[in-house]
């Protein structure tokens, strides 16, 4: 089964808005364009139901209903509990409200693990514990490829201090998708905790987080086609013992442990709208009647078949030039579509040499400083990342390239 894409791409009103008409996106790494339910939701909220939720009149019961139904439907569509999945402002604030839990938590001598193909999201907010006496350990990346190899994560657990590993499920400039399940079972065999950074991964397709077996899994929905919020799934068993960080009487609800100050509630009621966009992608492709969690495996299958097709005769036309350095993998199977390349010039540089040509794409160092820096590359400097969803097309693959022709 082939992915309609006239359909998809009729759910997204960027693709009719005129100031977009002959404009290629290539920088969805950075946020995606918002589907039709999630923005049909925000309207309605807005418009009908901007009051104080959870009250007993019926404006107020139909916002806090809206609510309750995104985290629920999110929830199982990533195969998890409705109340294991909490939302925020960012994945940023979401990461480090975590990383302060599990300051409090730790015992005396207790150590977290990071890598450096991190986002600095996911990262910074740990590295920083170092000032509070946590010990610190780098898994780190390979400086050519930028892989990440699990076999190199085992000694950084064989004394038993560890208690916790954070690690992204894809880098957001090497992109090679990382073994998560593999991974996760590696660091519950050494008696710790794992958290992975979805962000980058999210956006093409929803994971079975519950399948996956990680503790915590962050990401965007800005970046998965909804509203500027941070979803965050914590699995009951770790989110009942960290400190709760959230209003001391909202420290028996497990979505309010890890969320300071109040939702948004209008952004939060929109994420139902994420789900709508799923739910109506499998029904669209016959699978509307299977359980939730399969019919975001439908979805996420279609998305990535899609992208799979795209993407390699990307890399095909990246890898045979001398005059580039492309980053991650040159198999489209093993990595999203968000490709970064070292050029000559600075990567904003041939960004915006791109732009004439109707690309919309980033040059820069993305916050991924440290995987730069670990591959050899001057993070000022930058690299020209271009990257999209499955609702690009193959012809706008096809102008990036012809575009790159040109400008490189």
């Amino acid at each position: 089964m082939e992915l309609d894409l006239a359909h998809v791409r009729g759910l997204f009103p960027a693709f009719s808005e005129p100031l977009l008409q002959g404009q290629a996106f290539f920088e969805n790494a950075g946020g995606s364009y918002t589907c039709a339910p999630v923005l049909n939701r925000l309207f309605r909220y807005y418009t009908e139901r901007k009051v104080q939720p959870y009250a007993p009149y019926a404006a107020s019961q139909l916002a806090g209903a809206e609510m309750d139904e995104a985290r629920a439907r999110l929830a199982a569509l990533m195969g998890v509990e409705t109340d294991e999945v909490s939302f925020g402002p960012s994945t940023t604030q979401n990461t480090y409200v975590l990383a302060q839990a599990f300051r409090q938590w730790l015992p005396e001598g207790g150590a977290i693990v990071v890598t450096d193909q991190d986002h600095e999201a996911n990262s910074g907010p740990w590295r920083r514990l170092a000032q509070d006496g946590i010990e610190i350990r780098e898994w780190k990346i390979d400086p050519e490829t930028g892989h990440l190899d699990p076999a190199a994560l085992t000694p950084l657990l064989a004394d038993g201090k560890v208690r916790l590993v954070c690690f992204p499920h894809c880098s957001n400039v090497v992109a090679e998708v990382n073994p998560v399940a593999e991974i996760v079972q590696i660091i519950h065999a050494a008696g710790a905790y794992a958290c992975v950074d979805g962000v980058s991964y999210a956006p093409h397709g929803l994971p079975d987080v519950g399948a996956l077996g990680a503790d915590i899994y962050l990401f965007s929905a800005y970046k998965t086609y909804g509203p500027h919020q941070g979803i965050m799934v914590i699995r009951r068993d770790l989110g009942q013992v960290l400190p709760n960080q959230g209003h001391h009487f909202n420290g028996d609800t497990l979505y309010k442990r890890f969320t300071p100050a109040g939702p948004d509630h209008a952004q939060v009621a929109a994420c139902a709208g994420i789900a709508d966009y799923i739910d109506g992608l499998a029904a669209h492709h016959g699978g509307g009647e299977a359980p939730p969690v399969q019919r975001a495996a439908l979805a996420h299958d279609l998305m990535r078949a899609h992208e799979v097709a795209l993407l390699q005769p990307l890399l095909d036309y990246l890898s045979a030039r001398n005059d580039i350095r492309l980053l991650g993998s040159r198999r489209a199977e093993a990595r999203a579509p968000t490709v970064a390349i070292a050029c000559h010039r600075p990567g904003e540089a041939v960004a915006s040499d791109l732009a004439p040509h109707g690309i919309m794409a980033g040059g820069g160092d993305f916050y991924a400083v440290r995987p730069l820096a670990a591959m050899g590359i001057d993070p000022a400097h930058g690299v020209l990342r271009m990257s999209f969803v499955h609702y690009t097309s193959a012809e706008e693959v096809s102008r990036l390239i012809a575009a790159l022709d040109k400008v490189l």
